[in-house]
């Protein structure tokens, strides 16, 4: 059975290039193009890993994540973030919240992202 990952990422053109990466990888993807919709599409769909980004419409990445990990039903769904912001205030608050992993999206490779996802989903 194919692993299902919620990418929430606001950039359309990211957004459309992640999914084309994830299906040449055999997962499932879903979209969120907001922090609303990422945490009702994390709900519903019981996703096995999401992508996150942190610069989102209606709702930060971080607001995400916290009430991620503070809702019984998505406090175990492990969550990576893939931003582009950089500031070691804000790894270090992913982290603590409970983010898996921490990639800026200037510096990773594609093999990379693949690789924490099999890591983070076993």
């Amino acid at each position: 059975m194919k692993a299902k990952i919620l990418v929430i990422e606001d950039e359309a053109v990211l957004q459309k290039a992640m999914s084309d990466m994830l299906g040449e990888y055999e997962y499932e993807s879903i979209q969120a193009i907001d922090g609303e919709q990422g945490l009702a599409l994390a709900g519903s769909e019981k996703p096995d890993l999401i992508l996150l980004d942190l610069v989102l419409p209606k709702k930060h990445g971080l607001e995400v994540l916290e009430e991620l990990k503070g809702n019984e039903e998505t406090k175990n769904i492990p969550v990576i973030v893939l931003t582009n912001l950089e500031e070691k205030e804000d790894i270090s608050r992913a982290m603590e919240l409970g983010a898996k992993s921490y990639l800026v999206k200037a510096d990773y490779d594609i093999g990379e992202v693949i690789k924490r996802i099999d890591s983070a989903i076993g």
